[in-house]
């Protein structure tokens, strides 16, 4: 069983406070990774590196994550390599932004 899957659901759910797109599809994660523990790890970014709800924002993902079954701990890898830029960003994202 993989988890990957429902962890994508959870973080669809979890929205940037400054732009109203959920964060995956803004492309902030950049990689999910379960190991034998069943301890997930979240490799993700910020739209700014002196993003003000920075804090805030990496507590829901970690509350999302660990929300998801059989899900048994969460580590939050915070990166600005690469940083993030709209390219990164899901077309679902872009439309919704009426970017395209």
């Amino acid at each position: 069983m993989t988890l990957e899957p429902d962890i994508v659901r959870a973080l669809r759910q979890v929205y940037d406070p400054e732009i109203p797109v959920n964060i995956y599809d803004l492309g902030l994660i950049y990689g999910i990774a379960v190991d034998d523990t069943q301890k997930a790890t979240v490799t993700m970014t910020l739209t700014a590196p002196n993003c003000p709800l920075a804090d805030e924002l990496l507590q829901d993902v970690h509350d999302a994550v660990r929300d998801v079954p059989g899900v048994a701990d969460v580590v939050i890898n915070l990166t600005f390599d690469p940083p993030w830029e709209r390219s990164r960003m899901s077309e679902e994202a872009l439309l919704e932004l009426g970017l395209l």
